[in-house]
């Protein structure tokens, strides 16, 4: 399999163009090619498609082999990559996911793509299409149990489930711990990702995420969304706020009146190979 490794802000995946190879197995390559003993090493795979809905279409699946339906860093890869290898020669493009279509306007230095502003859509927060069970129309700073201690809880989907809880001692949380406790959390029927957020200051957050399926990551674009909306939600920023991850930055900007949040951040490309896929007929 020819794949080449991207990442976003330190999220990385491994990336196949799909229009020229077939996967045949994509939860068990996403296994293999994620371990970073015996593997390639990433927080998982995706495959660029064509899609009749898009331009292209992003499928994702996690390093424990789930699909995922989202992934804001990823995404960005997948934007750089069809320029960059030349699939594409727009600057604005629509990319299918299992959360709908997103738009993506593209920032050209030298021939290459270098940054990607991204239209994430609208925060959700009914319960039921998260989902996290509850009885609440929306669950805003709600008191939860995990991890042997009591916690405050922002609950939406950006694409996907997320968690957010505001805490001082980001730098410190034992998230190998703490992160499967909430992953796992009887609220989350679908597992759910958590982000650990620090209030630098009104425009400025700090974030810790663990993803499900992932664990601790880097980054998470669908995170970092998720965080800045539940941020404006508490009072505690504005609607823009840069959130500073452990692999970099991202800007994040929630336009209230539409209802529409965007998101802007690097791509980066690491390097291109092939692995052999054991079943595989031939190195594809």
């Amino acid at each position: 399999m020819k794949f080449t490794k991207m990442h976003g802000i330190g999220n990385d995946y491994v990336y196949v163009n799909g229009f020229a190879e077939t996967i045949r197995n994509p939860e068990e390559t996403a296994r293999l090619v994620s371990d970073r003993h015996f593997g390639i090493g990433s927080d998982g795979l995706i495959l660029i498609k064509p899609s009749e809905k898009a331009d292209f279409e992003m499928d994702m699946y996690n390093a424990d082999g789930s699909r995922g339906a989202m992934c804001g860093n990823g995404i960005r890869c997948v934007a750089k990559y069809v320029y960059d290898y030349g699939l594409t020669d727009k600057t604005r493009i629509s990319v299918d996911t299992r959360s709908g279509v997103k738009y993506l306007d593209l920032t050209v230095e030298n021939h290459r793509v270098t940054q990607v502003k991204v239209n994430m859509g609208n925060p959700v927060f009914e319960p039921k299409k998260i989902p996290v069970l509850s009885e609440k129309d929306r669950v805003i700073n709600e008191s939860i149990q995990a991890a042997d201690r009591e916690w405050k809880i922002t609950v939406l989907s950006m694409g996907n489930p997320h968690g957010v809880i505001f805490t001082e001692d980001v730098d410190t949380l034992d998230l190998e711990k703490i992160g499967p406790k909430f992953e796992r959390h009887p609220w989350f029927p679908d597992r759910i990702n958590t982000e650990f957020i620090r209030v630098l200051d009104d425009r400025t957050i700090q974030m810790r995420v663990w993803e499900r399926g992932s664990g601790e990551t880097m980054a998470c674009g669908t995170g970092a969304c998720a965080a800045a909306v539940a941020s404006a939600l508490n009072g505690y920023t504005g609607p823009e706020v840069r959130v500073r991850l452990l692999g970099g930055d991202l800007d994040i900007f929630w336009d209230r009146e539409e209802n529409q949040v965007y998101m802007t951040g690097p791509a980066t490309t690491v390097f291109e190979g092939e692995i052999y896929l054991e079943g595989e007929e031939e190195h594809v």
